[in-house]
């Protein structure tokens, strides 16, 4: 048996804005549906919001979200999640850096770490916190 875990992120009426901008930053094939493409249909406001989506690329990178309905709780929370990019190439790291970085708070910088070549922490204008470093074997 195989398992797959994919990050699923929940957003108040951004998330097919959230997905082009991941799909503009790692590749990869979008995917939504709609409230109305579903018809699942009860507030006429968020019938084009997004009720599954997701962005899938060959590299791996895979990630999905909803608008989570106006009549649901929804509260983004502090520190609640963060989504971990690890690769082993500099290079396509420090790609995905700078493009998540448009529009983002920078909380570390893309630099060197003591457990990791590269290691940088920011949010996203989404509010997503993203991880990303260059992996390497685990010392113990």
């Amino acid at each position: 048996m195989t398992v797959t875990t994919t990050t699923h992120l929940n957003f108040r009426g951004d998330a097919r804005a959230a997905l082009e901008h991941y799909r503009g930053v790692f590749g990869g094939e979008l995917t939504v549906v709609t409230y109305a493409d579903a018809h699942a249909v009860q507030d006429p406001a968020e019938a084009d919001q997004v009720m599954w989506g997701q962005v899938a690329s060959p590299a791996g990178f895979h990630v999905m979200a909803y608008d989570v309905p106006a009549r649901l709780p929804h509260d983004a929370g502090t520190n609640a999640f963060f989504v971990s990019v690890r690769g082993a190439d500099a290079d396509e790291v420090t790609r995905y850096w700078t493009a998540l970085a448009d529009g983002a708070t920078v909380l570390q910088d893309l630099a060197p770490a003591g457990w990791a070549p590269l290691y940088g922490m920011l949010v996203d204008r989404f509010g997503v916190t993203w991880v990303l470093d260059v992996a390497v074997a685990y010392a113990g």
